[in-house]
């Protein structure tokens, strides 16, 4: 099982508005993200920043972030863009963190 990380941009004062998307998070996606193998996915924010920090585990070879080709992700990029920092195809910008340290 590969750990996988990255940040986004979350835009000022959107952090409810993020929240409660998520909470909603569209079934259909929420299965196709599993069936790619990711699992234990958390996404965190700093409120001081607006960097949202994730983590996911996975047994596949890429994480979230390289299921952009299909199109439920399409739409589900198009639905956040209005509250995260996005590149011209609505993928939320976004950068992998290396890992320097795990501790089971």
């Amino acid at each position: 099982m590969k750990r996988f990380a990255f940040k986004m941009y979350l835009k000022p004062g959107c952090e409810k508005e993020y929240a409660r998307r998520h909470a909603a998070i569209w079934p259909e996606l929420k299965q196709m993200i599993k069936d790619s193998g990711v699992s234990n996915y958390s996404i965190f924010w700093d409120k001081e920043t607006n960097i949202l920090f994730a983590v996911q585990k996975n047994s596949g070879e890429g994480g979230s972030q390289d299921l952009g080709s299909t199109e439920i992700v399409q739409k589900w990029w198009a639905y956040m863009s209005d509250i995260m920092e996005s590149n011209p195809d609505n993928s939320p910008v976004s950068v992998a963190l290396p890992e320097l340290f795990y501790m089971e």
